[in-house]
Parts: C-alpha cells; sequence; structure tokens
C-alpha cells in the first residue's frame, strides 16, 4: 500500500520571508487585502553610495516592521508642502495583495509616481493600491531618487560608472525586485504590468526603450506621457547633462564629487530647487541619453521597432495644461500669441498652426494657448506612443481620452484621473477642488479600475459589462473616458499632426528651447 503526501502550500500571512529578511505588514483589511509598507529594494544611496548605481539591501535577521511607509525622496520642488518624512534613504517599496497563498500567480501591477522626476513618492493617498488589490491584482509603489540625487551628470562620476540617470536604474532595481520577490506575496512575477502618471508615465516610455529592462515587464499603461520630449524638443544629451552638472559644482565653489557627496543632503538639494515657473527639461536635473540605460532619444527607438514589444494602454485628460500654464506661449492678446507661433514654428507654417490653434480674436487665442500648452506638454506625446508603438511591434495597443467632469472633477486636469484609476477618489488637489465624490464618480472609478485590472490580466482591457475598448489603429479612434464611455475618432488629431509635423525621425526640433 503506498502513501501519498500532498504538500501544502502555506497560507499567505502577514509575515512573508523575502529574499533579505522577514517582513510583517498589516492585517487583512475588510476586503481581505494585505498591506506591506516600507520594504527596502535597495541600499540606502547615502555616502559613498550617493550618485552610484542602487546596490541591494543588507539583509536582516530579525522580522522587519513593514506597517508604516518608508521616507519619501528628498524633493526638488520649491517650498513643496506635501506631508510626510522625506530623506536621502528613501528607496522603499509597498505591496498590497489579497492572495490568500502565496502560489496563486495573481497579476502584478507596478505603479511608478509622477512629479517631472523633481517630487511626489509613493505615499500618496490617492495612489494606495488596496483596492485595486481587492480586485484580484498584487499592487506594488515605490520611491526613487529624484533632483539632483536622482540624475546628476559629470565626467568625474563618469570615470566610475555612467551617470546621470540614477533614479531611472532605482525602477529598474525596483522592478528587479518584484521579478525576485513578489512571488511570496501571490503574485506572477512573468506578469507584470508598469502603470505611471506624467513622469511616471515616461518613465514607463523611456524604459520600454531601454535594454535593461527587457524581460522586467510585460504590459505597460502610460497616463499623461510618453518620452520626456514635448515644448523643450528631445530629450537631453549626456553632454548637456554633463554640462549642467560641472556648472552645479562651480556654483558650489568648484567642489569636487568628493566634496559633493561630503555635503549634507539637505544643503545639496537647497542648491538646486525647481518649481512650476520653469520647466523641469531645460532648468532642472531630469533624465538624459546616457548611451546605457538611454541608449538613444526613446520616441527614436520607437521608431526604429527597438522598444520591447509588448501591450501598450496609454491616453491623455483633455485639459492638460493647467499645472502648465507657465510654459504657454505669450496669450495677452491675439497678436501676441501669433508672433510667438510664428517664432516656435516658422512662418511658412503659421497659416496650418492657425488652422488647428485659431486665433481669430483675444479670447479665442487665450483658449487655443491653452490647448497648445497641454498638446505639447503631454497630450501629442502620448498620440506619438501609440502610434509609433503600432507602426513598429506586433503587439496590441489601446488609446483613451480621460475628458470627465464633474462636481468632485470640474476640469479634467493632468493628474485628475489618477484618484478613479485607483478608486480612492481623494480630493483633487490638483485643480483646487475639495468637492467630495457622488455615485456618478464611484461609478467611473469601477469602470477605470476594471479596464486597467483586465489589460493587467490579459493584455486587454475589454471585459464583460463594460463598453467595448477597440484596439488602435490607423483610424485613431481612442476610448473616451467621459461621463460617456464609447470609442470616438481622435478630437485632437489635427492639432496633433500639425505638432507631429515637426518630427524628423521621431525627433522634435531642439531649436524649440530657444524659444522663450
Amino acid at each position: 500500500m503506498h502513501t501519498f503526501i500532498t504538500a501544502t502550500v502555506a497560507e499567505l500571512g502577514r509575515q512573508v520571508r523575502t529574499r533579505a529578511g522577514l517582513v510583517l505588514g498589516h492585517q487583512r483589511d475588510a476586503s481581505g487585502v494585505l498591506t506591506f509598507k516600507g520594504i527596502p529594494y535597495a541600499a540606502p544611496p547615502i555616502g559613498p553610495l550617493r550618485w552610484r548605481a542602487p546596490q541591494p539591501p543588507a539583509p536582516w535577521n530579525d522580522v522587519r516592521d513593514a506597517t508604516t511607509f518608508g521616507a519619501g525622496c528628498l524633493s526638488a520642488l520649491e517650498n513643496d508642502q506635501r506631508p510626510g518624512a522625506r530623506s536621502e534613504d528613501c528607496l522603499y517599496l509597498n505591496v498590497w495583495t489579497a492572495a490568500k497563498q502565496a502560489d496563486e500567480k495573481r497579476p502584478v501591477m507596478v505603479w511608478i509616481h509622477g512629479g517631472g522626476f523633481q517630487f511626489g513618492s509613493s505615499a500618496n493617498p490617492a495612489t494606495d493600491g488596496g483596492l485595486l488589490a481587492a480586485k484580484g491584482v498584487v499592487v506594488v509603489s515605490f520611491n526613487y531618487r529624484l533632483g539632483i540625487f536622482g540624475f546628476l551628470a559629470h565626467p568625474d562620476l563618469d570615470l566610475e560608472a555612467q551617470s546621470g540617470n540614477y533614479g531611472l536604474q532605482d525602477q529598474l532595481a525596483a522592478l528587479r525586485w518584484v521579478k525576485t520577490n513578489i512571488a511570496d506575496f501571490g503574485g506572477d512575477p512573468d506578469n507584470v504590468t508598469v502603470f505611471g502618471n506624467s513622469a511616471g508615465a515616461m518613465a514607463i516610455g523611456i524604459l520600454m526603450a531601454s535594454p535593461l529592462a527587457h524581460g522586467l515587464f510585460h504590459k505597460a499603461i502610460g497616463e499623461s506621457g510618453a518620452f520626456w520630449d514635448g515644448r523643450h524638443g528631445p530629450l537631453q544629451g549626456v553632454e548637456e547633462a554633463r554640462m549642467r552638472g560641472l556648472a552645479f559644482a562651480r556654483q558650489q565653489g568648484n567642489a569636487s564629487i568628493a566634496a559633493l557627496r561630503a555635503t549634507p543632503a539637505e544643503q545639496l538639494n537647497a542648491a538646486a530647487p525647481w518649481s512650476f515657473r520653469t520647466n523641469p527639461v531645460v532648468t532642472a536635473f531630469t533624465p538624459s541619453v546616457d548611451h546605457y540605460v538611454v541608449p538613444d532619444v526613446p520616441a527614436l527607438r520607437f521608431l526604429r521597432g527597438e522598444q520591447m514589444h509588448i501591450p501598450l494602454l496609454a491616453g491623455w485628460n483633455a485639459a492638460e495644461e493647467v499645472p502648465f500654464v507657465s510654459q504657454s506661449l505669450p496669450d495677452q492678446s491675439a497678436q501676441a500669441f501669433r508672433a510667438a507661433a510664428e517664432e516656435m514654428f516658422g512662418k511658412d507654417r503659421l497659416a496650418d498652426f492657425l488652422k488647428a490653434y485659431p486665433a481669430d480674436t483675444d479670447a479665442q487665442a487665450k483658449a487655443s494657448a491653452a490647448a497648445l500648452t497641454g498638446d505639447y506638454v503631454v497630450g501629442e506625446q502620448c498620440w506619438q506612443w501609440l502610434r509609433l508603438h503600432r507602426g513598429s511591434s506586433l503587439a496590441p495597443v489601446y488609446g483613451y481620452l480621460f475628458n470627465y467632469t464633474s462636481p468632485y472633477t470640474p476640469v479634467a486636469s493632468h493628474v485628475t484621473e489618477v484618484p478613479f484609476v485607483f478608486g480612492t477618489l481623494t480630493p483633487q488637489q490638483v485643480i483646487g477642488c475639495a468637492t467630495p465624490p457622488a455615485e456618478a464618480d464611484r461609478a467611473l472609478a469601477q469602470t477605470i479600475m476594471s479596464y486597467w485590472v483586465n489589460f493587467a490580466r490579459h493584455g486587454d482591457p475589454n471585459g464583460a459589462g463594460l463598453s467595448s475598448w477597440p484596439a488602435y489603429d490607423e483610424k485613431d479612434v481612442v476610448q473616451i473616458l467621459g461621463t460617456a464611455i464609447e470609442a470616438r475618432p481622435n478630437p485632437q488629431a489635427v492639432r496633433f499632426r500639425f505638432l507631429g509635423s515637426f518630427r524628423e525621425n521621431g525627433i522634435l526640433p531642439m531649436r524649440w528651447r530657444d524659444v522663450p
């Protein structure tokens, strides 16, 4: 007689073993979601590790408390009023899972926060992953180095390793942590979707074009961002990034890298501030074409088919311009707007410009200036992302336009879709609105969450009970996420085609950087 012993998988509880040690998270909430916060995915990037590639975290022997967020990375935003502790020691991540057992292999969704590569953290109440996790995915969010700590390039640093994109290398390290550890939280390391907003979406577009990211994620969702190009032209080159680093060192008394590494973090951070009054691409420490993480201008990599050939869902909001009005062309009068447009786009293209952005009256010019700002800061590059990926990859592509408004969200501004994606429906601070959500807002959140989770599962947002979302093709049809949810031809196509006509081999003109 044979005796068969069946191995049983231990029930997933609040104590989980990662490769570095045990972590203890929160008890399951009413929806059955376990939450783990503040797990180190890399060693603190301090002292000699400042401006070096992220290193593995040191293992620990005791059970590590994972019930509070780790400190956010230092913010370069002037007078940043966002709550929460900040520190140079900030490379922490968070996990939400409703898995009952560790072998469930649930789809994984990894959130990359926005903030112009200058501010933001994974502790934002709007991006709490609990409600998404309750829908059957494992959600991960993390911090990454920002501003001068994340993106300083300097010739002396190049003697150690290619310098500049430490923040992007942090993102890669977090994704490697997911690949190595997420199965112990009930996630599937072979079904990882990255999703992000603004600079988070731009990071995703950049990573899709990076050979170093291959195999670390399998689907991508980009909300209001794509390549970190637009009004400023293309992504900065490594020489420009080095010149910026050298100029900063000169400002610090011709400081050496050793001296800069010895300078207190808060002092360095205060010496490299950024505000919304200026474009971060030309006035702050941001990603560059370093020929290591970023081999070439990302849009060009997509044009040549050198990106990751994975399913992509991407889109933009109807009023992206709201936080970026300081980057608008002069709009105090129709004449001033037309003159600025002629300087930027050329006299021979002014007639075409005015068909896309009419300026017959001062009021019309003001409206066109706002539309143009949203288009060249965010919208057109998202549209290009869809078109280029569809044209050079056989992977499915889905596009959307978020134009929903309600008393809770009176303007479909940049970032306003985020509380719907997570279902948190926190106050819409970017537009200064504190009106609480109503039933229609909650219904839209459920719809968007379902689309996003379906895409994470299968690479297709469609599912039972949802309005059909067609794949993006040459007809330029996008899913309208608004009061009505329906597929329609892209209403901004004429404007985007005009701006896109200035791309040569996928690259926008560098001369735009010099237009006031």
